[in-house]
């Protein structure tokens, strides 16, 4: 984030000497990137963060993809993949390319270590659950909806509350950048000489949840930090908690947003998806569809025109709201539209949805700008009928209109 934070005891001057009760130094970690010109935070350590015990490689990261060569549109429907792992090593890689991995997790575990990704940033959301994102920057609470941005290199632990008997299992998707690019609000929300958020924007600072403290455990002990990086997990040792942080201040940390907090931009007619835009990195973006009036011309059509995404790939993932307009489409399914495919409204859905005024879906969409490819787990999920679901479409007569409920608006 581009807005400046400060937790916790920083020393008045950046590089000076900022002495412990005991008389001994703090150790000062500038946390950076984009090698000293891009976001930063300083923090300081009551250790040298320096200072490790043992290292060893653990196993490897590297995505296998399948069908590379195969082009069409697909239906993953992973409501009922069961729980298995932490919330690290549960997640399960669905969709990828060279930008961007696509992951859901079930975790059933706790995570009984700290974990720091090396190689990118992730986006987290929370679609079942909640719980508390322990970090080296401080505390963030989490609850279902959130989105959750942890920049690369920030240590945390994930920890989930114990969900209600009569609840679903907690849950959440992960986009992971693979490129070395960051995750950030798109720059034409942002003022280019402040980075305030804009008038226009359908999100500004006071959605945002900052770390808060808790901040530093001052602890000695065994404590393993495993580290994602060059596609293998490592075992880093160290003797000393690593949230020793006492202070920090910068531009350079986790956050939360909740996509109900998404203020949708509506119009006379049919708004094109990046009117949804929330986030972007290099070659793929990440929009909010939320609940929201619906196109207002008195002709209106409200679900989208047939389109063919010439430049991208096209992923939903359907959290909630009304899908009987959608052939198959359930809770927690992905849909995959690849490049160069025409798709649009199933059969039927057009005049039904005419004099619909409001819609109630939430979906998360990914769009790529390089071809996504399968894993085997998702043809695990992979519904084979899906693209026959467009055929034996017939025309409605003129004035044969729907009932004005919810209609399916992707």
């Amino acid at each position: 984030m581009a807005h400046y934070l400060q937790l916790g005891d920083i020393p008045p001057k950046r590089h000076i000497q900022f002495r412990r009760p005991d008389g001994a130094l703090y150790s000062e970690e500038v946390f950076g990137t984009e090698g000293f010109v891009g976001p930063t935070s300083t923090l300081y350590h009551i250790h040298p963060p320096t200072q490790v015990a043992g290292w060893k490689k653990l196993y490897s990261t590297k995505t296998e993809y399948v069908e590379t060569d195969v082009m069409r549109m697909r239906h993953l429907k992973s409501a009922d993949w069961a729980p298995k792992g932490d919330p690290i090593t549960g997640r399960i890689v669905l969709l990828g390319n060279a930008d961007v991995e696509m992951s859901i997790c079930v975790p059933a575990e706790k995570m009984e270590y700290f974990y720091k990704n090396g190689s990118g940033d992730e986006l987290l959301f929370v679609h079942f659950g909640s719980g508390t994102l322990h970090t080296s920057l401080g505390t963030l609470p989490f609850h279902e909806k959130d989105y959750i941005v942890i920049p690369k290199g920030v240590t945390y632990q994930m920890e989930f509350n114990e969900q209600p008997a009569d609840a679903p299992p907690a849950r959440y998707l992960c986009f992971e950048t693979m490129n070395t690019s960051h995750i950030l609000p798109p720059p034409r929300y942002l003022s280019k000489k402040t980075s305030q958020f804009l008038e226009h924007a359908p999100y500004c600072e006071r959605d945002l949840r900052l770390p808060q403290l808790p901040l530093t455990v001052d602890e000695a002990g065994e404590f393993e930090v495993r580290i994602k990086a060059r596609d293998s997990i490592h075992s880093y040792m160290y003797d000393y908690h690593p949230f020793d942080v006492i202070g920090w201040d910068g531009c350079y940390y986790p956050y939360c947003f909740n996509i109900d907090d998404f203020s949708p931009i509506v119009g006379k007619h049919h708004m094109p998806p990046p009117t949804h835009q929330t986030f972007e990195g290099h070659n793929f973006v990440i929009c909010s569809f939320c609940p929201r009036v619906l196109d207002f011309h008195p002709e209106a059509i409200v679900v989208p025109y047939n389109h063919s995404n010439l430049d991208s790939d096209e992923v939903l993932y359907y959290v909630e709201g009304n899908y009987k307009a959608r052939k198959g489409i359930e809770q927690c399914s992905f849909s995959l539209h690849p490049q160069g495919i025409p798709h649009g409204p199933h059969p039927g859905t057009v005049e039904k949805s005419i004099g619909a005024k409001w819609t109630d879906e939430l979906a998360v969409m990914c769009d790529t700008f390089r071809p996504l490819h399968p894993t085997k787990a998702a043809l695990e999920m992979d519904d084979p009928h899906y693209p026959d679901s467009w055929a034996n479409w017939k025309s409605q007569p003129q004035g044969d209109h729907g009932d004005g409920k919810t209609p399916n608006t992707w």
